[in-house]
């Protein structure tokens, strides 16, 4: 298996996140909503506050279009009710003026004071059927102006998209110089591309070993024609147990009530549903086995009633450490993790798995910290 040199591969902790369901994402039974695990402040800000108590280093929100509550608000509204998490908000490029998008994040991080990480997305607008190569263009340029605002006094930028001549950034700085700590995912070579060139962490979905080995070769070879390195993520579900069958049985019991023909009418409402990423998830289901076992622990049954990320490492304490660790040995240092229901496994997960591992937070305001170490900012002249 293909070992990929990183950023941080010689550091000895992972970025362990979890996953605010912002998007009405979270179940006890697939496809079966329930009111109280629906979208909302009061839910998803539990979750949020469960993570950090766990002491999980980041936490995803993502975005939608359909269903589900603002990221960059959400975010807003969880600055003064955590004090150690990051989080990582999901931007979905083009649906804010460029401009007006950096004034945003860079107020965002001033309210975390540094905490705060960037999840760059390309996707369709809701009515809107772009070709592939527009849309990460249109992140490019969105990605290149960000980085404008948050370095210089002026903005003059001239692209396929966007045209400004001369506009004052004041006061778009952000509280990490610079700006947050940029995360991508996407398989085209316009997005390999787009990621190599300008953003930091290469996130990629569950897939079998040697598939996600093929995927940071890609994106390292990506980064290296534009003399960059990567940080590799991986984001995945999780059901973990004292015993395999107790994770096995909890695997099953999640999909007991699942109607799959409502499974793909959620699959296909996505925005994303027809990505090169989504595909491949499709695929290792095909390739699984009848219990939708692609590996002994990569459980592919999520991604009956789930676009996107779609399958779980299934097993005990034990097992998925040794998984977490094989992933870690190939190059992954950052870990998007989630189950259901999410604050239940945030609990399962935190409990059993994560007072194991060695953590950090890829972050620019505290550089590559590790847990043990006082999360104490740099300074708004500093960097690492």
């Amino acid at each position: 298996m293909t070992i990929v040199p990183v950023t941080s591969a010689d550091l000895d902790a992972v970025e362990v996140s979890w996953f605010a369901a912002l998007c009405s994402d979270d179940y006890e039974y697939l496809g079966v909503p329930e009111g109280r695990l629906r979208s909302s402040w009061t839910h998803c800000s539990g979750i949020v506050k469960e993570a950090e108590a766990q002491g999980f280093r980041n936490i995803l929100c993502p975005s939608s279009y359909q269903v589900g509550q603002d990221t960059l608000s959400f975010v807003a509204g969880c600055a003064p009710i955590t004090d150690n998490i990051n989080f990582l908000a999901a931007v979905r490029c083009g649906e804010m003026q460029p401009i007006m998008l950096a004034r945003t994040i860079a107020t965002l991080d001033h309210m975390l004071e540094g905490r705060l990480t960037v999840n760059i997305i390309s996707s369709d607008f809701p009515g809107e059927k772009a070709d592939s190569a527009f849309r990460y263009q249109r992140s490019r340029e969105v990605v290149e102006i960000l980085k404008q605002a948050w370095t210089r006094d002026k903005i003059t930028y001239k692209g396929e998209v966007y045209d400004f001549e001369g506009l004052w950034t004041d006061p778009a700085r952000p509280y990490q110089t610079g700006g947050p700590l940029l995360y991508f995912g996407g398989y085209s070579p316009d997005a390999l591309d787009l990621c190599g060139q300008h953003c930091d962490v290469y996130l990629m979905w569950p897939e079998p070993k040697e598939q996600i080995a093929l995927r940071m070769k890609d994106a390292n070879a990506a980064a290296e024609r534009h003399g960059r390195t990567l940080d590799y993520g991986l984001r995945v579900h999780m059901i973990v147990r004292d015993t395999e069958a107790e994770a096995r049985e909890w695997a099953e019991h999640i999909v007991s009530k699942l109607d799959d023909e409502y499974g793909k009418l959620i699959r296909e409402r996505s925005h994303d549903a027809i990505s090169l990423g989504v595909a491949h998830q499709a695929r290792a289901r095909e390739l699984a086995d009848q219990f939708g076992y692609v590996e002994p622990h990569l459980w592919t049954g999520i991604g009956r009633a789930r676009s996107g990320c779609g399958a779980a490492l299934v097993g005990s304490t034990d097992q998925v450490l040794s998984e977490l660790e094989q992933y870690k040995k190939m190059g992954v240092r950052a870990f998007i993790l989630s189950g259901y229901p999410h604050v239940d496994e945030c609990r399962h997960f935190g409990g059993k798995v994560l007072p194991q591992m060695k953590t950090c937070q890829l972050n620019h305001a505290y550089g590559r910290v590790p847990a043990e170490t006082p999360l104490t900012p740099l300074g708004s002249g500093d960097r690492r």
